[in-house]
């Protein structure tokens, strides 16, 4: 069975998450929730100069959490275990000891969005479209990314977004902060070209420069008020809204 998510060293010296659920466009389960967070702590024990988190295929980068482990007959507590472990994954992104770069494939919703938030840049595909739907479905981000985003893009622009549930092209969030780079499609498998101004850092300078940003943004109080979210969002999974939602969904 193949693995849920990989994991690679490069002779560039750099790490290499994927996500590999092609089949259900990434979609995170209860079980590759668990190999992410395995994945993600082999890496913070790697000598590497930089993280990246990707995933297979080419028109989804994560659609957000498998509905088969977030059904809509979960109660608040129930909810709260199921989220909870992806959360754990978004902390120790955010707070990774060199950069973080999410190498955006295809779209992302949801749950996608705010894996893709967690990391500290954000380079996406032409064409691509990414969407905090949450709020459309009755609840709030269930993993913590919500309070992540106001971190990351003006705050006024975050909760637009996490009100609105809008889904916005890559050219729009490029505008708006949350994209840096913008790839063509033709150009995508050229790692190192996209990934080229972090390969010529060293490992000391991309630590200390991390280390920089984590105080900036205060990283360890950052985890208290994520799984504030966390259990905001299991308190609405109950919710009249969420169980029409997940009805339409699952049609």
């Amino acid at each position: 069975m193949p693995e849920l998510v990989q994991y690679q060293v490069y002779k560039e010296g750099y790490g290499l998450i994927r996500l590999n659920r092609l089949e259900k466009h990434n979609a995170i389960s209860s079980d590759m929730a668990k190999e992410l967070l395995e994945k993600i702590q082999t890496a913070k024990n790697t000598n590497i100069k930089f993280l990246v988190i990707t995933a297979a295929g080419e028109r989804m980068f994560c659609a957000g959490g498998d509905l088969n482990t977030l059904h809509g007959d979960l109660n608040s507590d129930e909810a709260f275990s199921k989220l909870y472990p992806m959360k754990e994954c978004l902390y120790e992104l955010v707070s990774f000891p060199v950069p973080t770069i999410c190498l955006l494939n295809g779209n992302a919703l949801g749950g996608g969005c705010e894996i893709a938030t967690a990391c500290d840049f954000r380079i996406g595909k032409e064409g691509t479209k990414f969407g905090f739907i949450q709020s459309t479905l009755g609840i709030v981000p269930g993993w913590g990314g919500g309070v992540l985003l106001y971190e990351k893009v003006n705050p006024n622009f975050a909760y637009q977004w996490l009100v609105e549930g809008n889904v916005h092209g890559v050219d729009y969030l490029k505008k708006h902060g949350w994209i840096h780079n913008i790839v063509a499609s033709e150009e995508w498998e050229d790692l190192n070209s996209i990934l080229q101004p972090y390969l010529t850092k060293s490992i000391e300078q991309m630590k200390v420069l991390k280390a920089q940003f984590n105080k900036k943004i205060s990283v360890l109080s950052l985890s208290a008020e994520m799984n504030d979210e966390v259990r905001q969002s299991a308190t609405l999974w109950g919710s009249h809204a969420h169980q029409e939602a997940i009805k339409r969904i699952m049609k």
